[in-house]
């Protein structure tokens, strides 16, 4: 494809999204849910696979866009030599079908309209049947059904397995299509106003960002962050998705490709963190309530992740018809890393009940007896080896943050009985845990030669994990051994002022995986939470503030960047990173964190 990953704008309607380019082509939609097969998959292959382009006739890219308001209702403006036109996207909330609507508004002169639909389901593979009825281009195949109509209605013709449309739009005109999805087996979906959809939405949206707590400098990136999180959760069941997409490459190029349409453990503190110290109890309410059925069972069998609703089977293949962003194969569907073992998740889910107890969200009867039953697992299994934090494709080891965060999981157990001993619970053993785990730590996984903590016991290799240190309790900002790691991150893992997520011998990787990835946004924001907690105030003002300037034109990240190519990397937009801008925003504005 020619546009850059960071080219692309998204819509969505809190179960599924789209990504759409400058170039006005919609490139990517999964269709009914994010973790669907997509329809549109032009993304991650040509246009063959599937867009739908809505443009003034031989445009390029748009003139400029934007979010209306505080929204997710896009508006990309063409200026041509004829006249001014603009086109409004965006993806109603829903309680049906999905629709995607799409407005063309003449703002100047004349302009001559080109669109093309190409319906590709099954991620490209499947050219549907096409048929025509009094008000719609209807295509069917298998369980999908997609139903076209425009208003008013314009010209429409087939071409090349393609639905185009012409028509001429002058100052003041309005043209609206809507794309609507169906399960082809039922009878024809209920119509709706796309411009009574246009103004619900940009109420809704409206509503919900005032709603922000957060009143300090950087609001305009913190809502539009907030925005960001809440188009990745799946309204249905409160899940939030790592990112809407699959596969974009964090080395153009390389095999580093992964389906992130999938509800992280290790995502769950600091999402709680963020919506509450920005005033969203109900939708931190409702990720709380998914992590808890999700994590229901066997404590042996926790996950790393899960599905929208804590489906646990993610079985990870490759589409062996698409030729990736940028060339880059395989793609993947699912994500095998579902099968790791990373101890950490046990301590981010007792964190996370931790933080939503003290925070007073309402408390399920069950909760206790839950966290009871994954202490009695991990008092033992924390001096196992894992796979860590991130997901290395590797041999196990006994990774430090890893173990630090099995100390979380016994520091928020045992500070749960000191505040309401009524709980009850093997405070004493657990203690006792704490004190093993933290004794361990700081002899096996500190470099006292080199004065930072390492990735793992015994290796010399850094990981920027360890600055969650101080965050996290486990050691003050100011402890000489935080200091010491917070210099050795920014002087072995950092790239162009920006951090790495660990380290890496010219291209090869501790993950044994060839390419070389970009600078990790999530860690960089992790080094400014950690200077502006060791005092060093300045220096994590200027982060943040680079941090932002890496946004692209209508305030997404992804979850890497190249500072050689000037580049955002891999899946977009990534929720961790704006996990991150929101949490440092707070940190720099004195609030509580997570701990």
């Amino acid at each position: 494809m020619s546009q850059r990953i960071d080219g692309y704008a998204l819509i969505g309607d809190h179960q599924t999204a789209a990504l759409v380019g400058r170039d006005g082509s919609v490139d990517w939609l999964c269709l009914p849910r994010f973790d669907s097969a997509a329809c549109f998959a032009a993304l991650l292959g040509d246009h063959d696979n599937g867009h739908w382009r809505l443009a003034p006739r031989g445009a390029g890219d748009c003139t400029r866009r934007s979010y209306l308001e505080e929204s997710l209702v896009l508006e990309s403006v063409w200026e041509t030599e004829s006249g001014t036109v603009k086109v409004i996207d965006f993806m109603p909330q829903r309680d049906r079908a999905p629709d995607v609507v799409r407005i063309v508004e003449g703002v100047s002169g004349s302009v001559e309209m080109h669109g093309v639909l190409r319906l590709r389901f099954d991620y490209g593979h499947v050219i549907p049947w096409v048929r025509r009825d009094d008000h719609h281009r209807i295509a069917v195949a298998g369980p999908d059904s997609v139903w076209l109509r425009s208003e008013p209605e314009v010209r429409t013709y087939g071409k090349d397995f393609s639905t185009r449309s012409e028509f001429t739009v002058s100052a003041g005109e309005k043209v609206a299509f809507v794309l609507t999805w169906h399960p082809s087996h039922q009878p024809r979906p209920r119509l709706i106003d796309p411009y009574d959809a246009l103004r619900s939405s940009l109420e809704d949206w409206r509503s919900w960002a005032a709603r922000c707590s957060y009143r300090g400098p950087y609001r305009e990136a913190v809502v539009r962050s907030l925005i960001t999180l809440k188009a990745l959760t799946y309204a249905p069941t409160g899940g939030i998705v790592a990112a809407p997409t699959t596969s974009l490459p964090e080395c153009p190029g390389g095999v580093r490709n992964w389906d992130y349409r999938y509800c992280w453990l290790r995502d769950s503190t600091l999402t709680l963190n963020a919506l509450l110290s920005a005033g969203y109890r109900d939708e931190a309410v409702a990720w709380r309530d998914w992590l808890l059925r999700a994590v229901a069972g066997d404590p042996a069998e926790l996950q790393i992740m899960y599905g929208l609703a804590g489906e646990r089977r993610i079985h990870e293949h490759e589409l062996d018809w698409l030729e990736g962003f940028a060339l880059s194969a395989p793609v993947r569907v699912g994500n095998g890393a579902v099968a790791q073992r990373q101890l950490d998740v046990y301590g981010e889910v007792l964190d996370t009940l931790h933080l939503a107890r003290v925070s007073g969200l309402p408390a399920e009867p069950h909760v206790w007896r839950m966290q009871n039953a994954l202490m009695d697992f991990l008092k033992s299994a924390w001096r196992d080896p894992d796979e860590g934090l991130w997901e290395v494709r590797g041999p196990r080891r006994h990774f430090v943050h890893s173990k630090v965060m099995a100390w979380v999981a016994a520091d928020r157990a045992v500070r749960a009985i000191e505040a309401n001993p009524k709980l009850g619970g093997d405070a004493d053993r657990w203690r006792a845990m704490r004190d093993a785990v933290h004794r361990e730590v700081c002899e096996k996984g500190y470099d006292a030669a080199r004065s930072t903590f390492t990735q793992s016991y015994g290796s010399a290799e850094l990981d920027a994990a360890t600055l969650l240190i101080p965050r996290v309790g486990f050691l003050p900002a100011a402890d000489p051994r935080v200091i010491g790691t917070i210099d050795a991150v920014r002087r072995e893992l950092s790239e162009d002022g920006l951090i790495r997520r660990y380290t890496t011998d010219g291209d090869a990787n501790v993950d044994g995986l060839p390419g070389r990835e970009g600078a990790f946004l999530a860690c960089s924001f992790w080094l400014a939470d950690a200077l502006q907690l060791a005092g060093r105030r300045k220096d994590a003002r200027a982060l943040f503030e680079r941090l932002l300037g890496l946004r692209n034109d209508v305030g997404l990240l992804a979850e890497e960047y190249d500072p050689a190519t000037d580049r955002l990397l891999g899946n977009f937009p990534q929720a961790f990173s704006h996990i991150g801008l929101v949490g440092t925003a707070l940190t720099l504005a004195g609030g509580t964190t997570a701990h």
